[in-house]
C-alpha cells in the first residue's frame, strides 16, 4: 500500500494519508466525500485510466485506510494535505475532481495555494460555496439539520450512517436506487472511519464558508449536481457556485441524488473524461 506523509500528530507521530495512483497521463486527483473513503470512487477508478489518464484517488485524514489523529479536519489543514498529496507525487496540469465535502479542498487549495499544479477543477454535488443558512445566505440549509446530524451521531452512529445511506442514494419504497449489498459497502467504508473525523467533518462542511475562496478559482471549472439531491440541496449549493462563476460549465443531472458518482457512474465518468480532455483554450471557458 502507498502512503504520503502530512504531517506530524501532538505526540509527533506522522500523520499519512492512503492513497491510489493508477494508469498514466494527464493527472486526475480524486478527493472523496464525508463520511466515506477513496473507495467511492470505485467506477471512477476503473474507468479513467482506460482513457490515457493517471489518477490518484486519497483517502482524507481520519478515513479509509490514512491516519486516524486527534485534531486537524478544519479545510486549512484539509487542504494543506492536497498540497503534500501533490507535491510528494510532483504532479503538473492536474484536475481536481471534488465529490460533496471534497469541493471544499479544492476552494480552499485554489485560494491558499494560488491553484498550484492544478490547470482544472470540477465540482460534483459539491458543499461550496457556503452550506449553512445565514442572513447573508438565505438558501443555505438550516442549522438545525446540522444539529440533529451530529445529535444522531453522538446517539447512535451505526444507525444514523445506515439510515444517512439511503438518503444519500434517494432511497425510497418506490425507488430502490442502489442495492442493499452497495449500501452494506458504504456503512463499512463509514464506520471504519475515525469517530472524532466523522463530528470534525461534518461541523467543518456545513459551516465553512468558501464564498471568499471562490474567487481564486481561476482555471476551467465543471460542476455537475443532481436537482433531487437531498443531502446537499442544490439550490444552496450547485446554483450557488455557478452563479459565482458564470464562466464554468454547470451540469444538471434531472432526477439525480447525492450519490450519483454511483448512479448515474456511465455519465459522470464520459463528462470528466471529456472535461479533462478538452482543450484549455476552449471558447466555453
Amino acid at each position: 500500500m502507498s502512503f504520503i506523509k502530512v504531517g506530524t500528530d501532538t505526540n509527533g507521530k506522522d500523520i499519512e494519508v492512503y492513497y491510489q495512483d493508477l494508469g498514466t497521463g494527464k493527472p486526475v486527483v480524486l478527493i472523496h466525500g464525508w463520511p466515506l473513503s477513496s473507495s467511492m470512487w470505485d467506477y471512477q477508478l476503473n474507468e479513467l485510466p482506460k482513457h490515457g489518464l493517471r489518477v490518484i484517488a486519497y483517502d482524507r485524514r481520519g478515513f479509509g485506510k490514512s491516519s486516524q489523529p486527534w485534531d486537524g479536519y478544519d479545510y486549512d489543514t484539509l487542504a494543506a494535505d492536497l498540497k503534500a498529496v501533490l507535491d510528494t507525487l510532483d504532479l503538473e496540469d492536474v484536475t481536481l475532481v471534488g465529490f460533496s465535502m471534497g469541493g471544499g479542498e479544492i476552494a480552499r487549495y485554489m485560494s491558499s495555494y494560488a491553484g498550484a499544479r492544478v490547470s482544472k477543477v470540477a465540482f460534483v454535488s459539491a458543499v461550496t460555496p457556503y452550506l449553512l443558512k445565514t442572513e447573508d445566505n438565505p438558501d443555505g440549509v438550516d442549522q438545525s439539520t446540522f444539529d440533529e446530524i451530529t445529535e444522531n451521531l453522538l446517539q447512535d452512529r451505526a444507525d444514523f450512517l445506515q439510515t444517512f445511506g439511503k438518503q444519500f442514494y434517494g432511497v425510497s419504497l418506490l425507488n430502490p436506487a442502489v442495492s442493499q449489498a452497495h449500501l452494506d459497502g458504504d456503512f463499512a467504508r463509514a464506520y471504519a472511519a475515525s469517530y472524532k473525523a466523522t463530528l470534525d467533518c461534518a461541523a467543518a462542511f456545513s459551516s465553512t464558508d468558501f464564498r471568499p475562496d471562490v474567487p481564486s478559482i481561476n482555471v476551467p471549472t465543471l460542476i455537475i449536481h443532481g436537482d433531487a439531491d437531498k443531502t446537499v440541496p442544490i439550490e444552496s449549493s450547485g446554483e450557488r457556485l455557478a452563479e459565482a462563476l458564470p464562466s464554468a460549465r454547470y451540469i444538471v443531472y434531472e432526477g439525480a441524488p447525492h450519490g450519483l458518482y454511483f448512479t448515474e457512474k456511465e455519465r459522470l465518468n464520459e463528462d470528466l473524461l471529456a472535461f479533462v480532455k478538452e482543450s484549455v483554450s476552449s471558447p466555453t471557458f
